[in-house]
């Protein structure tokens, strides 16, 4: 329980006005233009953060709150996703550089050299005259700011149709730049990114090398869609087939349940290059301000890509040296190497833009070059051509989008390379053998675009990165000061400063069911970090729309977590198990029909002992058609 207080179902229930003025909020909220009607429910919930963060850290968030809301209705919703999320990442630039520079909060007013809105907080972390951070900061008030300013950063609401399309011409834009900036690396660099790499990862190629030439791949078709559209169970009947795959990959051998058979290959279209199906490119909410560009594989492709995954995957696990800097699963050793970073100032936390993006297939030629067989299936797997909207099918030099499954861990193995690029540049030195970076195990770690280094070879490592034509993203990444990030994960001076995110806009029905989940979510969340005055409002909002028990994390039921325990209302006749009437989430199957081949391939490719399909999984697979909110008996925990 944090900060050691007593649960708020032990406290006598006040209201959470506090010195906020509820006629001024009600005025402003009138004067909300059609722009910021999206985030409009969101208001009251800022008021209570604020009076909850204003108690902890004795500060008077009046004017902050009129300040907000006039703000607010001045410039609608980018208030609180861009505006105040700026704010947050210039606080966040003032803690790694240990000041306040006139180049911050340039959109704010300042009093001295401090901005004026929420300075009662920033007073108690730098110094007001000077912007100097001071000798024992507030670490609450260096929390409730950044909870305050980033926690609507990533509500997924729709950006607007000119900034879709400003995302997808900068696709384009990076796609060019590779074409041109690619060549003009030194071909001594790109030699010696062939080397290292073979030093490091050549002993785990080659046993995915092994397992491609003895056809020991083992395929599957992940979860998301795919650009032809297919539906679930529908991926298991793969009548088009890539020439290029079938010169690795042989569609007996991968693609049916048969073993060779003519008549099976006369049904079946092998396309040519010319004739294959692009990735589908795609833009999915993130931000406000910028959406996520994902590109969609056709089937074959991520089927195959799958296979490779595993091979990586499972060759990875018996590398204790790499399994110790680089990882697709695990994040929390990032996050504890951040935490030490921020403590003692060892280590940096570097984040990219762009990142895989900005992975050249020229690089994953030299990944790989030391390894035929592995470094053709790659290419054989992956998708050279992608239907961008407003420009059409369009050639691709990255090695592969978001939405491939060879992106996040080629890119890895492309960053780890980088990273000790950079380190022999920064300590004048060669490495020669995959023993001399044991040194470096708990010093240097990569997760997708979240790189760990020690801080005396960060500049060096950026460089190394910027020469390969990456982005670092300076206003993510700290190398000075005692704030470090990673993977989500928030540290100042070894403190947890991590901020919880709203992710939806408040529900107003039981029919708003991702809306209800998400905030049932969050305020389970806040609960977890002691915020009682926010947790009362949303209990509030929630017990509005369904009855809400108190139940265990592991129960189905949309319920609270209480550090008191759970709800007992009956036992189970059957499991013996505590029961409470409660709500959960019925999801209503998409139909999707699988037989003969089909059917068989879908059972043989599985993968594990234990059961995974339901009883009429052949009948209905993939993402549900639509979700309601049921309410009856659930198990407690």
């Amino acid at each position: 329980m944090p900060r050691g207080l007593i649960p708020y179902e032990a406290l006598a229930v006040q209201g959470a006005g506090g010195t906020n003025n509820a006629a001024f909020v009600t005025r402003q909220l009138g004067k909300l233009t059609l722009l910021g009607a999206i985030l409009k429910s969101l208001v009251p919930l800022l008021q209570h953060t604020l009076h909850e963060m204003g108690s902890i850290c004795s500060v008077d968030t009046t004017q902050d709150l009129k300040t907000i809301l006039r703000r607010f209705s001045d410039e609608g919703d980018s208030f609180f996703t861009i505006t105040l999320s700026t704010f947050g990442k210039d606080f966040e630039q003032a803690l790694a550089q240990e000041q306040i520079t006139h180049s911050m909060f340039r959109s704010f007013a300042k009093h001295r050299r401090l901005p004026r809105l929420f300075g009662g907080f920033v007073e108690l972390v730098f110094d007001r005259c000077t912007g100097v951070i001071l000798d024992d900061p507030s670490i609450d008030a260096i929390r409730s700011i950044r909870q305050i300013t980033l926690m609507w950063g990533k509500v997924l609401i729709p950006c607007t149709d000119d900034r879709i399309t400003a995302a997808f011409n900068s696709f384009i834009k990076c796609e060019k730049e590779l074409i041109e900036n690619i060549p003009l690396i030194p071909r001594p660099e790109r030699e010696r990114f062939r080397i290292l790499s073979n030093i490091m990862f050549g002993e785990m190629f080659r046993r995915v090398d092994s397992d491609i030439q003895t056809y020991e791949l083992s395929p599957k078709h992940g979860p998301g869609a795919t650009s032809e559209g297919r539906t679930a169970n529908g991926k298991y009947t793969m009548l088009e087939w890539p020439q290029r795959l079938e010169n690795v990959f042989p569609y007996w051998r991968y693609a049916t349940s048969r073993s060779y058979d003519q008549k099976v290959y006369d049904t079946v279209q092998f396309l040519e290059p010319g004739a294959e199906i692009p990735v589908r490119v795609v833009a999915v909410p993130k931000t406000l301000k910028t959406p996520r560009i994902i590109a969609i594989e056709p089937t074959p492709m991520q089927y195959m890509q799958q296979g490779l995954l595993d091979s990586f995957t499972r060759s990875l696990s018996k590398d204790y040296l790499l399994r110790s800097m680089i990882s697709t699963e695990f994040q929390e050793p990032n996050q504890l190497l951040a935490r030490k970073g921020s403590s003692d100032g060892s280590l940096a936390t570097l984040d990219l833009s762009e990142a895989s993006d900005r992975v050249s297939n020229q690089l994953a030629l030299d990944l790989f070059g030391f390894t035929p067989h592995l470094n053709d299936a790659v290419q054989a797997s992956r998708s050279t051509h992608a239907d961008v909207p407003e420009f059409g099918v369009v050639p691709l030099s990255k090695f592969a989008s978001m939405g491939s499954a060879l992106c996040f861990p080629v890119e890895m193995y492309v960053f780890l390379t980088l990273v000790f690029m950079g380190i022999e540049k920064a300590y004048d030195t060669k490495f020669t053998n995959k023993s001399q970076l044991e040194k470096f195990i708990g010093k240097v770690r990569v997760y997708g675009d979240d790189i760990i280094v020690p801080v005396d070879t960060a500049a060096s490592v950026i460089s190394t990165l910027e020469q390969f034509c990456f982005k670092v993203n300076k206003s993510k990444s700290f190398w000075s000061g005692k704030f470090r990030e990673s993977c989500g994960a928030e540290y100042f001076d070894g403190h947890d400063v991590t901020l919880t995110r709203v992710r939806r806009t408040l529900p107003s029905s039981r029919k708003d069911v991702e809306n209800v989940e998400s905030t049932v979510d969050l305020r389970n969340q806040l609960y977890k970090r002691g915020y009682w005055s926010i947790v009362r409002y949303l209990d509030n909002v929630i017990t509005d729309i369904i009855p809400f028990p108190a139940v265990a994390d592991t129960s189905p039921a949309l319920g609270k977590f209480s550090f008191l325990g759970y709800e007992e209302q009956k036992m189970s006749s059957t499991l013996h198990r505590p029961m409470v009437k409660a709500c959960t989430v019925r999801y209503d199957p998409r139909k999707s029909i699988a037989d003969g081949d089909a059917a068989l391939m879908k059972f043989f490719i599985k993968r594990g002992e234990e059961p995974i399909y339901s009883k009429d999984h052949l009948s209905f697979a993939g993402r549900p058609v639509s979700s309601s909110i049921k309410y009856g008996w659930v198990h407690s925990y």
